[in-house]
Protein backbone atom coordinates (compact mmCIF):
# COMPACT_ATOMS: atom_id res chain seq x y z
CA UNK A 1 0.00 0.00 0.00
CA UNK A 2 1.41 3.41 -0.90
CA UNK A 3 2.12 6.08 1.69
CA UNK A 4 -0.79 8.22 0.53
CA UNK A 5 -3.35 5.43 0.30
CA UNK A 6 -2.62 4.28 3.88
CA UNK A 7 -2.97 7.93 4.95
CA UNK A 8 -6.40 8.07 3.27
CA UNK A 9 -7.62 4.62 4.37
CA UNK A 10 -6.31 4.19 7.93
CA UNK A 11 -4.96 7.34 9.50
CA UNK A 12 -4.12 5.65 12.79
CA UNK A 13 -2.00 2.99 11.08
CA UNK A 14 -0.37 5.66 8.90
CA UNK A 15 0.49 7.81 11.93
CA UNK A 16 2.06 4.91 13.79
CA UNK A 17 4.00 3.86 10.72
CA UNK A 18 5.31 7.39 10.17
CA UNK A 19 6.34 7.73 13.81
CA UNK A 20 8.22 4.45 13.59
CA UNK A 21 9.95 5.49 10.36
CA UNK A 22 11.05 8.77 11.90
CA UNK A 23 12.22 7.16 15.15
CA UNK A 24 14.29 4.63 13.27
CA UNK A 25 15.87 7.26 11.02
CA UNK A 26 14.11 6.11 7.85
CA UNK A 27 13.20 9.66 6.84
CA UNK A 28 13.41 8.94 3.12
CA UNK A 29 10.65 6.33 3.47
CA UNK A 30 8.41 8.71 5.43
CA UNK A 31 5.39 10.48 3.92
CA UNK A 32 6.91 13.94 4.42
CA UNK A 33 4.17 15.89 2.64
CA UNK A 34 1.39 14.47 4.80
CA UNK A 35 3.50 14.72 7.94
CA UNK A 36 3.98 18.42 7.20
CA UNK A 37 0.22 18.86 6.65
CA UNK A 38 -0.54 17.18 9.97
CA UNK A 39 1.95 19.34 11.85
CA UNK A 40 0.39 22.48 10.33
CA UNK A 41 -3.03 21.17 11.27
CA UNK A 42 -1.89 20.69 14.87
CA UNK A 43 -0.82 24.33 14.98
CA UNK A 44 -4.20 25.44 13.68
CA UNK A 45 -5.87 23.29 16.32
CA UNK A 46 -3.94 25.09 19.06
CA UNK A 47 -5.02 28.46 17.64
CA UNK A 48 -8.67 27.31 17.50
CA UNK A 49 -8.39 26.14 21.10
CA UNK A 50 -7.31 29.65 22.10
CA UNK A 51 -10.26 31.25 20.29
CA UNK A 52 -12.77 28.70 21.60
CA UNK A 53 -11.69 29.12 25.22
CA UNK A 54 -11.78 32.90 24.83
CA UNK A 55 -15.29 32.67 23.36
CA UNK A 56 -16.55 30.72 26.39
CA UNK A 57 -14.86 33.14 28.77
CA UNK A 58 -16.16 36.23 26.97
CA UNK A 59 -19.67 34.76 26.78
CA UNK A 60 -19.76 34.32 30.53
CA UNK A 61 -18.29 37.76 31.18
CA UNK A 62 -21.00 39.27 28.95
CA UNK A 63 -23.72 37.33 30.74
CA UNK A 64 -22.21 38.38 34.08
CA UNK A 65 -22.36 42.01 33.02
CA UNK A 66 -25.72 42.05 31.28
CA UNK A 67 -27.68 39.65 33.47
CA UNK A 68 -26.56 40.47 37.02
CA UNK A 69 -29.68 38.91 38.58
CA UNK A 70 -28.76 35.52 37.07
CA UNK A 71 -25.18 35.47 38.34
CA UNK A 72 -24.33 32.27 40.08
CA UNK A 73 -21.66 29.83 41.10
CA UNK A 74 -21.79 28.04 37.73
CA UNK A 75 -20.98 31.18 35.74
CA UNK A 76 -18.26 32.11 38.19
CA UNK A 77 -16.73 28.64 37.98
CA UNK A 78 -16.79 28.74 34.18
CA UNK A 79 -14.97 32.09 34.14
CA UNK A 80 -12.38 30.89 36.62
CA UNK A 81 -11.78 27.58 34.81
CA UNK A 82 -11.46 29.24 31.40
CA UNK A 83 -8.97 31.77 32.77
CA UNK A 84 -6.87 28.97 34.24
CA UNK A 85 -7.07 26.84 31.11
CA UNK A 86 -6.19 29.80 28.89
CA UNK A 87 -3.18 30.59 31.04
CA UNK A 88 -1.98 26.98 30.77
CA UNK A 89 -2.65 26.92 27.02
CA UNK A 90 -0.57 30.07 26.51
CA UNK A 91 2.20 28.73 28.75
CA UNK A 92 2.26 25.55 26.66
CA UNK A 93 2.12 27.55 23.40
CA UNK A 94 3.87 30.89 24.07
CA UNK A 95 3.96 31.87 20.39
CA UNK A 96 0.15 32.08 20.48
CA UNK A 97 0.47 35.26 22.56
CA UNK A 98 1.12 37.05 19.28
CA UNK A 99 -2.31 35.84 18.07
CA UNK A 100 -4.32 36.92 21.13
CA UNK A 101 -5.77 40.11 19.57
CA UNK A 102 -6.90 38.21 16.48
CA UNK A 103 -8.35 35.42 18.63
CA UNK A 104 -10.24 37.91 20.81
CA UNK A 105 -11.78 39.51 17.74
CA UNK A 106 -13.00 36.15 16.45
CA UNK A 107 -14.02 34.89 19.88
CA UNK A 108 -15.91 38.03 20.82
CA UNK A 109 -18.10 37.83 17.73
CA UNK A 110 -18.98 34.26 18.63
CA UNK A 111 -19.55 35.21 22.27
CA UNK A 112 -22.01 37.94 21.28
CA UNK A 113 -23.99 35.55 19.09
CA UNK A 114 -24.16 33.03 21.92
CA UNK A 115 -24.91 35.68 24.56
CA UNK A 116 -27.82 36.95 22.50
CA UNK A 117 -29.17 33.42 22.16
CA UNK A 118 -28.78 32.65 25.87
CA UNK A 119 -30.05 35.95 27.26
CA UNK A 120 -32.78 36.66 24.73
CA UNK A 121 -31.33 40.13 24.18
CA UNK A 122 -30.66 41.36 20.64
CA UNK A 123 -27.02 41.22 19.54
CA UNK A 124 -27.04 45.03 19.37
CA UNK A 125 -27.38 45.07 23.18
CA UNK A 126 -23.72 44.11 23.45
CA UNK A 127 -20.76 46.31 22.48
CA UNK A 128 -19.73 45.89 18.85
CA UNK A 129 -16.11 45.21 19.89
CA UNK A 130 -14.71 43.51 22.96
CA UNK A 131 -14.78 46.15 25.71
CA UNK A 132 -11.94 44.62 27.71
CA UNK A 133 -8.22 44.22 27.00
CA UNK A 134 -6.77 40.73 27.33
CA UNK A 135 -5.03 41.53 30.60
CA UNK A 136 -8.35 42.53 32.15
CA UNK A 137 -10.16 39.49 30.71
CA UNK A 138 -7.57 37.27 32.39
CA UNK A 139 -7.45 39.19 35.69
CA UNK A 140 -8.87 36.98 38.46
CA UNK A 141 -10.16 40.08 40.24
CA UNK A 142 -12.07 41.36 37.18
CA UNK A 143 -15.83 40.88 37.14
CA UNK A 144 -17.66 43.36 34.89
CA UNK A 145 -20.27 45.57 36.48
CA UNK A 146 -23.82 45.88 35.22
CA UNK A 147 -24.04 47.67 31.86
Amino acid sequence: MSKSSLYDQDFYAWANEQANLLRTGQVSAADIEHIAEEIESMGKTEKRELANRLAVLLLHLLKWQFQPVRRGASWEATVRVQRRDLAVHLTDNPSLKAKVAEAIEQAYGNAVIQAAAETGYPETTFPAECPWPFEQIMDAAFWPDHA
